[in-house]
């Protein structure tokens, strides 16, 4: 059962309703979104810190970290198969335990069958994607979405407060993002990166690349492909790109990477790595 409470229309995004999930834990409020970079409209999936609505807190502003695919985060009737990263219990568990401070995961849901398209940076044969329109994304989220969080929510300033993240895909546009707009991201979470697409692409700009994020965790499985060649390429890209993450001066505190042993390409690998990936990008290191 869902929540629907009006708001005022604000800016080009033309909110008009905030939706409450129940079946979230804490407080997920959802916002039917506008974009006129992409000229569509999804759903933002805001998860709010326990106390955030108290008194006490009325002054205090909150970390944020950006996931792609926001339909897979918080609630397994919209995720993907049915399986949820369960990014709602893990943050507000480890908040009650300390590991991190207070924070917001804001989701943007992918916009369907355009979510190649919007997710691809580069035109690419493999898959076939000749008007790929991720190079918008960036403008997107810092243009359009970001200022709407600001302005709505208690956000706190600053790279050091602010995170971007997703799977699959949806981690390739995160670094894309991070490395053609440095120094607004602070924390970066890529979970199973497309590194293959575009004929490998990414990898090869991201050697010129001179500014990353303060932190980065950077994972994948052994078994995402499901065919052992396969499986070695996508070990070996990730590699390739941790070492190239080290070259450019990010050392253990700043990196970490996990290769984890039979793991394949699913919300159930991304959601049991979450809360290692929480608190090493928003803990105390």
């Amino acid at each position: 059962m869902q929540e629907i409470q009006t708001t005022e229309s604000r800016g080009a995004e033309a909110v008009s309703a905030i939706i409450r999930a129940a079946s979230a834990t804490g407080d997920l409020r959802l916002h039917p979104f506008r974009s006129h970079v992409f000229h569509n409209t999804r759903f933002l999936r805001v998860w709010l810190p326990p106390g955030y609505d108290d008194l006490a807190n009325a002054g205090r502003r909150y970390p944020v970290l950006y996931l792609n695919d926001g339909q897979n985060l918080f609630e397994s009737a919209t995720s993907f198969a049915g399986v949820e990263w369960q990014a709602d219990e893990t943050a507000d568990r480890l908040i009650r335990e300390g590991k991190i401070p207070p924070m917001m995961i804001v989701g943007l849901d992918n916009a369907g069958r355009s979510r190649i398209r919007e997710y691809m940076p580069h035109r690419s044969l493999h898959p076939v994607m000749l008007r790929a329109q991720g190079a918008r994304y960036p403008t997107f989220l810092i243009k359009e979405v970001m200022p709407f969080i600001a302005r709505n929510y208690r956000v706190a300033a600053g790279p050091e407060n602010t995170g971007l993240g997703g799977s699959s895909l949806g981690a390739l546009i995160a670094v894309y993002t991070v490395a053609v707009r440095p120094g607004l991201f602070g924390r970066l979470l890529m979970e199973s990166p497309s590194l293959w697409a575009s004929n490998r692409q990414f990898i090869k700009e991201s050697r010129a690349v001179k500014r990353w994020p303060e932190r980065v965790l950077l994972a994948t499985g052994t078994a995402e492909a499901g065919r052992k060649d396969r499986d070695q390429s996508v070990v070996d890209d990730v590699r390739e790109l941790a070492g190239i993450l080290r070259r450019a001066g990010l050392g253990e505190k700043r990196l970490k990477l996990i290769i984890e042993d039979g793991a394949t390409h699913n919300e159930s690998a991304w959601a049991r790595r979450f809360p290692e990936a929480l608190t090493f990008l928003f803990g105390t290191v």
